[in-house]
């Protein structure tokens, strides 16, 4: 993407006088970027296709990144694997009429200066990805609880004993 500083704010200007049917896909490959105070990710690739629908313009999302993490079983900090899919509709501004509610505006309007901001977007969908219990492998074998021994490195003379043994 040409805009370094924020490389997912997507000129979008130019899909909206396009026929119904019209897209463009907008592939993203990115070293090391932050995309909140608290998400910083590894490397992050996929892609935007950005389509012109009679309501508005129709973002379909697919990326991949990892994010640092730290297995909750034996402590080890590795690198979460994460995979977004999003589909979302921005629909054309309408003036407002005096009957409409809060609740009767679209979550997304298409801003007026043609740009859509799909960070902030993909920051909410990367979140919901993240585990709430991560671990580096699904066979981990955590800690012991009474030495504190990665049973994933080493053995230790509690390990064969029952919980009643401890």
């Amino acid at each position: 993407m040409s805009n370094t500083h924020n490389p997912f704010r997507i000129n979008v200007g130019f899909l909206y006088n396009q026929a119904r049917g019209s897209f463009r896909d907008f592939p993203f490959d990115l070293p090391h970027i932050q995309l909140a105070e608290d998400i910083t990710t590894d490397q992050i690739t996929g892609n935007i296709r950005i389509s012109r629908t009679s309501e508005g313009l129709l973002l379909q999302g697919d990326f991949n990144t990892r994010i640092p993490a730290t297995c909750v079983r034996c402590l080890e900090d590795f690198n979460q694997p994460l995979h977004v899919e999003f589909t979302d509709l921005y629909v054309f501004p309408k003036p407002r009429s005096y009957e409409e509610s809060d609740e009767d505006v679209p979550e997304f309007v298409l801003p007026e200066d043609g740009y859509i901001d799909v960070g902030p977007l993909l920051k909410e969908y990367l979140l919901l990805e993240i585990p709430i219990k991560p671990l580096h492998d699904p066979d981990c074998k955590g800690l012991c609880p009474v030495c504190g021994t990665n049973w994933n490195q080493a053995t230790c003379e509690h390990q064969n004993q029952t919980p009643e043994d401890l």
